[in-house]
């Protein structure tokens, strides 16, 4: 859009001059005429604050006190918004306008006999009404107005000053009231003038000037485009008070909608019809960390300022913002280490700016032991078919830098992982929010998902270290890249090592009792809301490098994409998840298809094991009371005949089909840890199977 050349926008200020008032010229009255002309002319001549002393300079509003409660962003801001200010010009009234300095109107006209001849007396009270014979309205000089509309506009006005009709002084102050109310101009000065067919009651106005351009200060985040649509259909035309008063409002309103503590602090008429905008804005002067015990007095933290202040995004002078103060103290919460958190904006001192307070309630130790239990979906057999239990010992704020170990061990029928891990949400210096996480671990798994069968079971068993960085690219949007060494070999259930399974199908790549791997992990992620129509997209891919001659080499990509749709009080999700492997990989690598998070219908891994894979999932869910939801779904997956690429063909051993459906319905009740999921499905060789899940599915 063209931008107005009489249009500016500064952050300079100017002193306000001081307005000059009109003078006023008294015309020759004759004695009838005397005490009425007097009245009037002792009436305060109304005028609109653009006629006062220049106009109105109004100050930014400061707070008062604190706000002695926890964050709230509407109160907040309505407490900023309606602390007390200067007179707003365009919020006037009766009520704030000044009165008159009488309360009657004498006539007296001297008879022949020099005996004063009073003049009729009509309404309550006191208050005499004199006979109008003309209601005209002129300039302040007396004459015509140029423009005919002006002059209609002051006589639409008008509700009591008619032509012949009896008046009071109060009528006459209230008519003057509604010829300034109408907005087009800045006076208006009632005058009696006597004449042959009797007093003429003449309205002096003096009509606002046109608008020709606008400067406009301290506006430094309101938008230059929003001001200048707000004042482009008046440009060329007669200033309105009224269009004024909405432009304003809107200004405010735009500064409230996103939580700014910002408002239109002032505005002037200036010559040649310039409008000079005022905007208040209330920038950070400064922000603080203070650590208060449970009872709310102050304590020492064990956290460091620096660790918490890196966190906001509200840094100093930025104009403070309720929501952007809100999504941070969400972002502290989340370091986990917190128990309380809440910002307390004060004045700095007659800055205009503010001052943030962010108070802290530390959790009572970072550190800890924890023990828990879960469910492995790999185990489908046996008395405690997937119970897992675990117990952890972990520190959240080692050197009190947020920093995160951590040392666990679970232990199931089967399977079991002991893992020391240390995370460091942002590495101290780094200005892109970079995390770190080193890992070391060891663990065995069932091998049952790949190599099942009859004989007894199967476990592979895999040591683990390497270390990865995280970052956020984009809003929503995150990326890691890690090196990981890996050496991995499967067991009998005695815990001797073999090489072979049940049907002579090979374990291992190498042919070796493990396989050695270092692999190189890029990974981007992209979550969305979290509402029920929010997506979520993540891509990985590892490469396995030919450090030594031994160490395997492959390329494996895999991708999942979730996608949620509101239909009324109904949610669809559609899901798919695909992916390949090129390479020498290891057997028990292979994509398995079938189970909770596959193909529903099925046991885990029954569908098929290939070198590549698609799986699609349709579902409806529904509500059905309280925190309860009713679905119904389908599922299909296939290896795309992949199976017989893998090394030995364990699926074409065991029969898998490589490709099956399943549908069925279930219901799912939200919990801490995420929707918990009880679901019956068949699949397409009529059989049926119950399945418990935790969390969305994959």
């Amino acid at each position: 859009m063209h931008q107005n050349e009489d249009v500016r926008f500064t952050s300079s200020s100017i002193k306000l001059p001081q307005f000059c008032p009109l003078t006023l010229h008294h015309p020759t009255l004759n004695p009838f005429f005397t005490n009425l002309h007097l009245l009037l002319q002792n009436f305060p001549k109304f005028q609109h604050p653009f006629h006062q002393n220049g106009g109105i300079s109004q100050t930014l509003s400061k707070f008062t006190h604190p706000f002695h409660q926890k964050f709230n962003l509407q109160n907040a801001i309505l407490q900023f918004l309606s602390k007390p200010r200067n007179i707003n010009p365009f919020s006037w009234s009766l009520s704030n306008t000044p009165l008159l300095c009488c309360a009657s109107i004498a006539l007296t006209q001297s008879n022949l006999d020099g005996t004063p001849l009073s003049g009729p007396k009509t309404g309550s009270g006191n208050e005499e009404r004199v006979l109008i014979s003309e209601v005209l309205v002129r300039n302040k000089d007396g004459e015509e107005l140029e423009r005919k509309d002006l002059e209609s506009e002051a006589l639409n006005a008008l509700k009591a000053c008619r032509p012949n009709s009896a008046l009071t002084v109060r009528e006459v102050q209230e008519d003057v009231h509604r010829i300034v109310a109408s907005g087009y101009f800045c006076s208006c000065m009632p005058v009696a003038v006597d004449t042959r067919d009797g007093i003429r009651l003449v309205f002096q106005v003096e009509p606002n000037q046109e608008f020709h351009g606008l400067v406009c200060e301290g506006a430094n985040v309101l938008p230059t485009r929003f001001i200048e649509d707000s004042f482009r259909d008046g440009y060329g035309k007669i200033v309105n008070i009224k269009r004024l008063d909405e432009i304003i409002s809107s200004i405010n309103g735009w500064y409230m909608e996103r939580g700014l503590f910002g408002a239109v602090s002032g505005i002037e008429m200036l010559s040649g019809g310039m409008i000079r905008l005022e905007v208040s804005e209330a920038e950070v002067n400064n922000i603080t960390i203070r650590f208060l015990d449970r009872t709310g007095e102050p304590t020492v933290g064990k956290t460091r300022p620096e660790t918490i202040l890196r966190q906001l995004t509200t840094k100093k002078g930025q104009v403070y913002s309720m929501l952007q103060g809100k999504r941070d103290v969400d972002t502290v919460l989340a370091m986990g280490i917190m128990e309380d958190v809440s910002i307390i904006p004060q004045p700095a001192g007659d800055t205009g700016k503010v001052d943030l307070v962010m108070n802290v309630v530390e959790r009572k130790s970072g550190a800890g032991i924890s023990a828990g239990g879960g469910i492995s979906s790999g185990i489908t057999s046996g008395p405690l078919a997937g119970l897992i239990g675990s117990c952890a010992i972990y520190h959240k704020n080692l050197f009190g830098r947020n920093q995160k170990l951590n040392l666990s061990l679970e232990r199931g029928q089967i399977d079991s992982i002991f893992r020391i891990n240390y995370t460091d949400p942002w590495i101290e210096g780094d200005d892109k929010r970079t995390s770190r996480s080193m890992m070391i671990q060891n663990s065995r798994t069932p091998g049952s998902l790949v190599h099942n069968h009859p004989g007894g079971s199967l476990t592979i068993g895999r040591v683990t270290a390497g270390i990865e960085y995280s970052r956020p690219f984009r809003p929503k949007w995150n990326g890691t890249a890690g090196i990981i060494f890996q050496r991995a070999g499967a067991r009998d259930d005695k815990g001797n090592p073999i090489i072979r399974d049940y049907y002579s199908s090979p374990l291992t790549a190498s042919g070796n009792t493990h396989d050695d791997m270092l692999l190189a992990k890029l990974e981007t992620v992209y979550t969305g809301s979290g509402d029920p129509g929010s997506s979520v997209f993540v891509f990985n891919m590892d490469q396995g490098l030919p450090v030594w001659s031994e160490w395997l080499v492959f390329n494996r990509v895999n991708a999942r994409a979730r996608k949620g749709l509101v239909l009324g009080p109904m949610c669809l999700l559609l899901s798919f998840s695909g992916g390949h492997v090129v390479g020498n990989f290891p057997p028990h690598e292979a994509f398995v298809l079938g189970g909770t998070n596959s193909v529903r219908g099925y046991e885990e891994g029954t569908v098929g094991s290939g070198r590549s894979y698609a799986v699609g999932c349709g579902e409806i869910s529904f509500p059905l009371m309280g925190p309860l939801e009713g679905a119904v779904f389908a599922d299909y997956g296939t290896d795309l005949g992949s199976g017989p690429s893998v090394p030995g063909d364990p699926a074409g051993a065991r029969l898998k089909p490589g490709s099956g459906y399943g549908c069925g319905v279930g219901i799912r009740v939200d919990s801490p840890l995420g929707p918990l999921r009880l679901e019956y499905a068949f699949n397409d060789q009529r059989t049926g199977r119950f399945h418990f899940g935790v969390g969305l599915r994959n």
